[in-house]
């Protein structure tokens, strides 16, 4: 009997391209507090500030640094994504390319933002790429949201993924537990560190559908993904009769200055 390998770091992050229009519509989005708490930490405004959202997929955090009076642009590998951002945000600049090796010109950058995305990244790289881009007394933004496990539920599903994927499939745990020296091993970076709780209420085909979004379910075969989230279904109604599921998250940030 043979064995199927667990899906590779470079496949997970393809396998968004696929499910773009999926992922736009069901994602989490971010709050306010942590744009304000990312303008505390970069020391200046977003009005008006020159901003790299690198890894932006379909958008959700462009169109939030947009909203706040930045003049963004963002970076994005991948077609599907890069396609998808482009229906939504069709009059924001939008360049091929990843962390590792950004298509921009030195010191051009206020902000270098990443939501959902430097784990995709080789620090590395990244980072010496960070800095060239900044300009003296920018920063650098990461961020995730994080699934708030002293919620029981959440924590109950966190561990039935788990089982249903092994423990590389604990997609609500991505992020948590943040650690400033797996951002960057060669400590080149002062972070700060700051954790943001918020919540949003959503159907309970928005919540599966958001969380089907996640690498592990897109990579792992869709006989797998449509099982788990059945039986996730029938869980849920059990849980919540009204078909209305409240998600809590809390969003790691690390911010550092470029001195």
């Amino acid at each position: 009997m043979t064995t199927t390998p667990p899906p590779t770091g470079a496949s997970r992050a393809h396998s968004f391209n696929a499910a773009a229009a999926q992922y736009g519509a069901n994602r989490p989005s971010y709050p306010p507090a942590l744009f304000d708490t990312i303008e505390e930490l970069a020391a200046r405004p977003l009005a008006g500030a020159r901003v790299v959202d690198v890894g932006a997929g379909t958008g959700i955090a462009t169109a939030l640094l947009r909203a706040r009076g930045a003049d963004v642009v963002a970076v994005e590998p991948g077609d599907g994504m890069a396609a998808e951002f482009r229906r939504g945000l069709p009059d924001v600049p939008i360049v091929r390319g990843n962390g590792n090796a950004l298509p921009l010109a030195d010191a051009g950058a206020d902000l270098i933002t990443y939501a959902q995305a430097w784990h995709w990244t080789d620090p590395a790289r990244s980072v010496p790429e960070a800095l060239r881009v900044l300009r003296p007394g920018g920063a650098l933004a990461l961020w995730w949201n994080t699934s708030a496990l002293d919620i029981p539920w959440i924590d109950a599903q966190t561990d039935r993924i788990e089982r249903h994927f092994g423990r590389d499939g604990v997609v609500a745990k991505n992020g948590n537990g943040v650690r400033t020296a797996l951002a960057d091993p060669s400590g080149r970076l002062d972070f700060a560190h700051r954790s943001v709780r918020w919540s949003r209420r959503v159907p309970l085909d928005t919540h599966l559908a958001n969380i089907g979004s996640h690498s592990i379910f897109l990579t792992h075969g869709e006989e797998r993904a449509i099982a788990f989230l059945a039986e996730e279904r029938t869980r849920l109604l059990a849980a919540f009769p009204d078909g209305t599921v409240e998600e809590v998250y809390d969003v790691e940030l690390l911010v550092a200055r470029n001195a």
